[in-house]
């Protein structure tokens, strides 16, 4: 007896797909598409976009292939509320969001499910690259380049328990080429990137536009001014480019962003060296592959979407998670998700609060 599901449609090849296959696996399948953009043509579009219109219509056109009842749910407010207006506190704050996690967690998966159960539908459906293990916990995809645990991991097992990722198993080119042979048009549509409500891609720009001038000083690690800035919002942890300091570093060797403190507005840039982290505290803590560990656990930990793994030792810690890196780690950012996995399958995750 299949289940009665909600395919989220974004407009490209991957929610296309994955709906298809829900069809497929013999399940009653509606799908929807979230109208995100109160100006949709602020958003990204062709090969850069997410939320467009013209995103609505390849949704539209792939249900009608797939054979399905389709509506859009417009989402604007809510996506501006907990994805926007979350995105441009957190930069202002000296953090580094990342908005893909936050809508996943705020939108696709609590306000989208919660209005799915409440018509009794039993499942979300997306085009996410992720696996649910047989225990019910999230696991990496099978194509580990495409894979999208990462910025899945702020998902309860409850709301896991109500999702389905029917990639997970499939390669990105294999998907292309299935859609082909469906007669989607959205077959060949090139992927979207970066932040979908930055219509230019000039982040810097975006929250210039939001927070206004703020300017302040740039320092090195002895609180020497190097030079200035029109706002600590435009730095990140670890960003070696557009720095506009005047003097070159004593020894000639690149400086990096070391901190951002927002009170005084004041960029602190040093050496590489300097970026290393051997201690990572983490708040808002989710676990899904195990129980909060009170003593510490073997495990990895990724720090930042389709960044690389670094060995570790994790267990909760009050309210929070306390992570102790075998090696160090550079460029570790506030405001980022640290994901903990056993291999391939998510054990827990947390944002980013403190680091040493």
């Amino acid at each position: 007896m299949g289940l009665r599901v909600l395919a989220a449609m974004s407009g490209g090849v991957d929610s296309a797909t994955a709906a298809a296959r829900a069809v497929d696996a013999g399940h009653d399948v509606t799908g929807v598409h979230l109208a995100l953009s109160q100006n949709p043509q602020s958003y990204r579009s062709g090969a850069r976009g997410c939320c467009t219109l013209e995103d609505a219509r390849d949704a539209r056109r792939a249900a009608d292939v797939i054979g399905i009842p389709f509506y859009v749910w417009d989402m604007a407010e809510r996506f501006k509320q907990d994805v926007v207006d979350d995105f441009v506190a957190e930069y202002a704050a000296g953090r580094t969001p990342n908005p893909c996690l936050r809508c996943n967690e705020k939108i696709k998966f609590a306000a989208v499910l919660d209005r799915a159960l409440g018509l009794g539908f039993d499942a979300v459906c997306t085009g996410h690259y992720a696996r649910i293990a047989g225990n019910g916990a999230l696991s990496r995809a099978a194509d580990t380049g495409k894979d999208q645990s990462y910025v899945l991991a702020v998902l309860t097992r409850e709301q896991i328990a109500h999702a389905m990722f029917p990639l997970g198993d499939t390669p990105k080119n294999g998907v292309r080429a299935e859609a082909r042979d469906r007669g989607l048009l959205v077959a060949d549509k090139p992927d979207s990137h970066d932040v979908c409500f930055v219509a230019d891609g000039d982040t810097r720009g975006f929250l210039a536009r939001q927070l206004g001038a703020a300017p302040g000083q740039i320092v090195d690690q002895d609180g020497t001014v190097l030079g200035e800035h029109d706002g600590a919002y435009g730095f990140t942890v670890g960003q070696r480019k557009g720095l506009r300091v005047d003097r070159p570093a004593p020894d000639g060797r690149p400086r990096y962003v070391l901190g951002i403190e927002p009170v005084t507005r004041t960029v602190t840039v040093g050496p590489a060296s300097g970026l290393e982290v051997r201690e990572i505290t983490a708040h808002r803590p989710v676990w899904t592959g195990c129980p909060p560990p009170r003593q510490p656990v073997e495990c990895e930990v990724q720090l930042r979407a389709h960044a690389e793994v670094h060995r570790c030792s994790a267990s909760a810690d009050g309210d929070g998670i306390r992570i102790r890196l075998h090696e160090p780690a550079r460029a570790v950012a506030t405001g980022q998700a640290a994901v903990l996995y056993d291999g391939d399958t998510v054990l827990g995750s947390g944002t980013i609060s403190a680091t040493r």
